[in-house]
């Protein structure tokens, strides 16, 4: 018989909730309705959010022992970005066991954790048990879109649901890596900032067969080009400076003599993460231009992920601005904020001794996400963020690859060490 979290998360990925951006979805509330079931049968009482049709979330209060306590926001999403079911192996909503791992879309990003948070619960309020303070639970829609129609909706127009809460926990932190042979696992205190870019190159439509220099496509080309391959200088923010560090303890090296992307590059599949969190990155992800092969068209556009360090973002722009030179316009499509705690605090150190009563002797260290969290919406609220996933894992699963990737998926038994952690440390905290 399936474990109950296994159980759960495979449910989940059964509900095609493929978040293709720009508010197309197939919409999250079928999950959100499938969550608050499971919260309801803990006898908690689920209030539900449309943001949009369709874009369902869910949050619901589990009173604790001291609710005088500063609450906790336990959070997750439902969303997952779409799957070419073509380069999968298995059928990506299909929820498969297999070679002792559970796989499809959202398998690591984050239904696993959505059923963690229930499983963990579950545990806590067994016997009529209660957790130390107040947790606020949260399933959002639209994580994978910025949060416009799920965290950030939800803190525009409903901050009351997360009152007195002072911190949170969620998705890409808490994972075990390996490291020379030894097992670590990395504690997520930052989030790089987010900006979404749309390029814009015009020239002049016109026949195909024509001598055009004002050609909007190789205009564009060229721009996308300048700015996909530009190498952004290595910086060191204080939690990159100690994880950098950390590492190159535990690998036996001398940060003065070995530079920090190249100690991070010795660190293996870890480095999938680690490397991005060193600079800024400049990403084209979608070109759009014409629509006949013997036509010109006058507009071409370009889609540009950039993640930034937190702080540099104007600069950045700046800097892309100069890059792509006038003729190209800029718009800004979405922002978010870059975010960094610093490692240390009760909730740090609770979670810290956490992992090391499940996982003795294995060191766990901060670092800077490359990507972004629902954290950044609470974070208007003065909720201090944290990514706290818990999983042990395999020392050759490419963990890194699997967000976004082809043949997602998480092992089993990573899922029941999560269940355990997490329950641990809302139990206690």
């Amino acid at each position: 018989m399936l474990e109950e979290t296994a159980a759960i998360a495979r449910d989940l990925i059964r509900f095609d909730t493929s978040n293709y951006g720009q508010g197309r979805s197939n919409g999250e509330t079928e999950a959100a309705e499938y969550l608050g079931a499971h919260l309801e049968r803990l006898g908690l009482s689920p209030h539900y959010v449309d943001a949009a049709p369709g874009r369902t979330s869910v949050v619901a209060r589990v009173p604790g022992a001291d609710s005088s306590l500063p609450a906790l926001v336990l959070h997750g999403h439902t969303d997952v970005v779409p799957a070419d079911a073509e380069n999968w192996s298995v059928d990506p909503f299909g929820g498969e066991i297999k070679d002792g791992m559970l796989w499809g879309r959202g398998a690591v990003d984050m239904k696993d954790m959505d059923a963690m948070m229930i499983g963990a619960l579950s545990d806590v309020l067994a016997n009529g048990g209660q957790p130390r303070r107040d947790i606020i639970v949260a399933y959002f829609a639209d994580e994978e879109n910025g949060g416009v129609f799920g965290s950030h909706y939800l803190v525009d127009h409903h901050p009351q649901l997360f009152a007195g809460a002072t911190e949170a926990i969620s998705e890409v932190g808490g994972y075990s890596v390996t490291l020379g042979g030894e097992r670590a696992y990395l504690l997520q205190t930052g989030e790089k900032a987010l900006i979404w870019i749309k390029l814009v190159a015009r020239g002049r439509a016109a026949h195909g067969s024509r001598v055009i220099h004002d050609n909007a496509v190789t205009k564009l080309a060229e721009a996308i080009a300048l700015l996909g391959r530009r190498d952004w200088p290595v910086r060191l923010t204080d939690t990159t400076t100690q994880l950098v560090g950390e590492l190159a303890r535990i690998l036996g090296v001398d940060p003065t003599v070995v530079g920090p992307e190249e100690i991070v590059m010795s660190t293996g599949t870890a480095a999938g993460f680690i490397q991005a969190t060193l600079r800024t990155t400049s990403n084209p992800t979608v070109l759009t231009a014409g629509y006949k092969h013997n036509v010109i068209p006058d507009r071409a556009e370009a889609l540009v992920d950039v993640r930034t360090l937190p702080g540099e973002e104007e600069a950045v722009l700046a800097e892309i601005r100069a890059l792509v030179g006038p003729e190209i316009e800029i718009e800004i499509v979405h922002t978010d904020i870059g975010l960094e705690t610093p490692f240390e605090g009760a909730l740090v150190d609770a979670m810290v001794a956490t992992l090391k009563a499940h996982d003795p002797g294995a060191p766990v260290l901060p670092y800077l996400m490359s990507g972004g969290t629902d954290n950044k919406a609470l974070f208007e609220l003065g909720i201090t963020g944290y990514g706290f996933a818990p999983l042990r894992l395999p020392a050759d699963l490419d963990f890194p690859a699997l967000f976004h990737g082809v043949d997602e998926r998480v092992p089993l038994d990573a899922l029941v060490f999560g269940r355990r952690v997490l329950g641990d440390l809302l139990s206690t905290y």
